[in-house]
């Protein structure tokens, strides 16, 4: 069974950087597209990123896109989410899960991907931007 671990959170000034991990264990993280997930406090979880099985697609939300970058390492289970030019709004919960309800992440499923059709949830890392 798929297990995924995140990392790489804390607290950083507004402008600065940060790099979150998302370690799978379990399974071959190969078989899995995987997004990043991203919990504001008292506002619904949102997708920011996402990556296919090979990495040649991906997705951002427009809140992010140019400032985050989406990559994976299959020969080290791990997909990565950088975070440059940090903003207060940025504060929230981080959290990596696999995308379960379809076979892999491609960019025509935009509109139809739910929170629902992702699975096996990490436990978040807290990201806190403030000066």
């Amino acid at each position: 069974q798929l297990q995924l671990d995140e990392s790489g959170g804390g607290e950083v000034q507004p402008g600065g950087s940060l790099r979150l991990s998302c370690v799978a264990s379990g399974v071959r993280l190969d078989n899995y597209a995987i997004g990043w997930f991203r919990q504001a406090p008292g506002k619904e979880r949102e997708r920011i990123s996402c990556i296919s099985m090979s990495g040649d697609d991906t997705y951002y939300a427009d809140s992010v896109k140019g400032r985050f970058t989406i990559s994976r390492d299959n020969a080290k289970g791990t997909v990565w989410l950088q975070m440059n030019s940090l903003k207060p709004e940025d504060t929230g919960t981080y959290s990596c899960a696999a995308l379960i309800y379809y076979s892999d992440y491609s960019p025509v499923l935009e509109g139809r991907l739910r929170i629902g059709d992702f699975g096996s949830w990490g436990q978040g890392t807290q990201v806190t931007i403030s000066s």
